[in-house]
């Protein structure tokens, strides 16, 4: 029987839809692109994507993100670079692309004859999309203003006393907490970066909220917690502009050493208790009320041995635009210098400058740890160390980018 030809108008790819209002991830999906039959089909759809396929820089830009998705994959994800890879080579089919529109045809050709060669391309071009998406992420133009005025909120109050004690607080008072060591987290490489959006569901670079960091490490438990409390004092720490979901404490079980804080500050209190007493009390309680190692929930790569307080701030930059202030003094100099009779400097005076960026400002995403060195020690050894943390992220992201040839191929891992 035959279809009447209205029914094109009302068939759905509930996949695609499951991405936009199911909350799924493009790079999840059977079919990472809708059918293309043409050059024409594809420059539409880079038209869309927000890339003009007839700008010969941005061509040429896309196809060095199709060579660089080439070798992250060689790198990371097959054996010739990475002794956890998969032992697969890529197909020669891939190697003769000299045209970006090949590459995105073969990823929808429905050839069973080239079906290999389908889930090939599907996976270059998840990569390119993630490289794509971390090169094009605007904030990263500004991070050198924004490490120095995120790390210079904590700088101001780090200091080493005379006999070389590291301490955050205030110099000169007992308002002070101390350190074992104190660590800036520099910026992330951008395989780093790649690699983290290739596991992420949200795969897109406004979402990682770890770029920038500080650590502290404390010489016992309970001073992490009056660190914190130190931070919230100072309002170097603004928990308005935390984000909440981002908070992890897999070191303290918070609801037990309330109970207990609050039975020693009245324990302090009838039996007069000396300073050192309570403190040492208190860093009991602490120590006792550590949290049972269990799987991370929000991070399925951090080791159930992994223990620390972290959290994700919320910073208000402030950016004021170089170009400006020298543009300003241009002008300065061509108002000095005879505009009437000066072509030059009557040129620059009639510029319209309304569009240029002046101060700019917006908030970006900074995260604390704070862990006591027994954490810290116990947190660099065997799984729960950060080179198995970066292992098990590798290997999550080649399975989830790999899924399709790897069902395909009956690989077993």
């Amino acid at each position: 029987m035959e279809r009447p030809s209205y029914l094109e108008k009302y068939l759905f790819d509930w996949e695609i839809f499951d991405v936009v209002i199911g909350g799924r991830s493009a790079l999840d999906t059977k079919n990472f692109l809708g059918p293309m039959g043409s050059s024409d089909e594809v420059n539409q759809f880079l038209k869309g994507y927000g890339l003009d396929p007839n700008d010969p820089v941005a061509k040429s830009e896309l196809f060095g993100s199709f060579q660089e998705a080439m070798q992250f994959i060689r790198r990371y994800f097959l054996t010739e670079g990475n002794p956890d890879g998969l032992d697969l080579k890529v197909p020669n089919s891939l190697l003769m692309i000299s045209d970006i529109s090949q590459l995105f045809l073969m990823a929808t050709d429905d050839n069973i004859n080239k079906r290999e060669d389908k889930l090939w391309a599907e996976v270059v071009l998840k990569v390119m999309h993630t490289i794509i998406h971390a090169d094009k992420d605007l904030r990263s133009n500004y991070f050198g203003i924004v490490q120095t005025q995120i790390f210079d909120r904590f700088y101001k109050y780090i200091f080493r006393s005379d006999d070389d004690k590291l301490f955050i607080g205030v110099k000169g008072t007992d308002d002070v907490v101390p350190l074992v060591d104190f660590e800036t987290k520099s910026k992330k490489t951008r395989e780093s970066v790649i690699i983290k959006l290739l596991h992420k569901a949200e795969n897109v670079a406004e979402e990682l909220f770890d770029r920038v960091g500080v650590r502290f490490i404390t010489h016992s438990r309970f001073d992490t917690l009056r660190l914190i409390r130190f931070l919230l004092e100072k309002n170097i720490v603004i928990p308005h502009n935390n984000k909440p979901s981002r908070a992890v404490n897999t070191m303290i079980d918070m609801v037990k050493f309330k109970e207990a804080h609050q039975t020693l500050l009245k324990m302090a209190i009838r039996n007069n208790l000396s300073e050192d007493r309570f403190l040492s009390a208190m860093e009991r309680a602490a120590v006792e009320s550590q949290l049972t190692p269990s799987e991370s929930e929000k991070n399925k790569h951090t080791s159930k041995a992994y223990q620390s307080i972290q959290f994700t701030c919320r910073q208000l930059i402030e950016y004021k635009n170089p170009f400006l202030q020298e543009f300003n003094e241009l002008r300065r100099l061509a108002k000095s210098n005879n505009p009437e009779e000066n072509e030059l400097a009557r040129r620059v005076l009639s510029m319209d400058i309304s569009l240029v960026a002046r101060d700019i400002r917006f908030f970006y995403p900074y995260e604390i740890q704070v862990v006591d060195q027994e954490a810290f020690r116990e947190n660099s050894q065997g799984d729960a160390s950060h080179q198995e943390y970066k292992r098990q992220q590798v290997q999550s992201a080649m399975r989830r980018i790999f899924k399709s040839i790897i069902e395909f191929k009956k690989i077993k891992i």
